[in-house]
């Protein structure tokens, strides 16, 4: 696919499967318990929603390589630590296995992609 047909970082796949995974683990979060409101509930919800922010601000970065890089660096950190506590879910039994590991494996796909612009950003880049 060519790169004029990304208009918004939202036309892109890692970021449409990073935003559907965020609203699936926000949806199944209502049923956590209440005493991890502050805790599990409020971790998963932000650093799922976080990955797909700071793709965000990446993308609007784009003009300078290093900014857009660090920007997905965290994307990839954000993604990673909703994967920990995904597992603490399981764990926890607040999710169950195979959704667990059914939405842990869509941000393994996240990070495939998110890993790929980072080792490559050029065709991502902005002409100055």
């Amino acid at each position: 696919m060519s790169r004029e047909k990304f208009r918004s970082h939202e036309d892109l796949e890692v970021y449409k499967k990073a935003f559907d995974a965020a609203m699936r683990l926000f949806e199944l979060s209502k049923k956590f318990p209440v005493e991890e409101r502050y805790s599990l509930t409020d971790q998963i919800r932000r650093s799922s929603r976080s990955v797909c922010a700071n793709f965000a601000e990446a993308w609007r970065k784009r003009r300078y390589e290093a900014a857009f890089v660090a920007k997905l660096n965290d994307c990839e950190a954000e993604a990673a630590e909703t994967q920990t506590w995904i597992k603490f879910a399981v764990k926890c039994e607040y999710l169950d296995v195979e959704i667990g590991r059914e939405i842990y494996g869509t941000y393994n796909q996240v990070l495939a992609g998110l890993v790929s612009m980072i080792n490559n950003p050029s065709p991502w880049l902005m002409e100055h």
